[in-house]
């Protein structure tokens, strides 16, 4: 009778668990308008980076095309995202 049900392995249930908890990021896209200066200045004061964390992200951005600056739920990372949005930046929420 217990041969017919299928086997939980915990690690596995806990793996699950963790994908559905995912957390969402925003992405900071490269551009060849903003300054480095302007962004570093926007991820301090909108994303609550202090500044070594903000430039080291401003160089990822520019070297890679982009760079994860803020993870979260949705409901505090997309108000950052559109405050990024409104300071010229490219940048979205996935």
């Amino acid at each position: 009778m217990s041969e017919d049900r299928p086997k939980i392995n915990p690690e596995e249930a806990i793996e699950v668990s963790t994908l559905t908890d995912r957390e969402h990021e925003i992405i900071l896209y490269n551009d060849d308008v903003n300054t480095f200066e302007h962004v570093i200045e926007c991820l301090i004061a909108i994303c609550d980076h202090n500044a070594l964390q903000a430039e080291q992200c401003a160089y990822l951005v520019h070297y890679t095309g982009k760079c994860a600056v803020k993870s979260g739920t949705l409901e505090d990372l997309v108000p950052r995202c559109s405050a990024l949005l409104e300071k010229g930046l490219s940048a979205e929420v996935v």
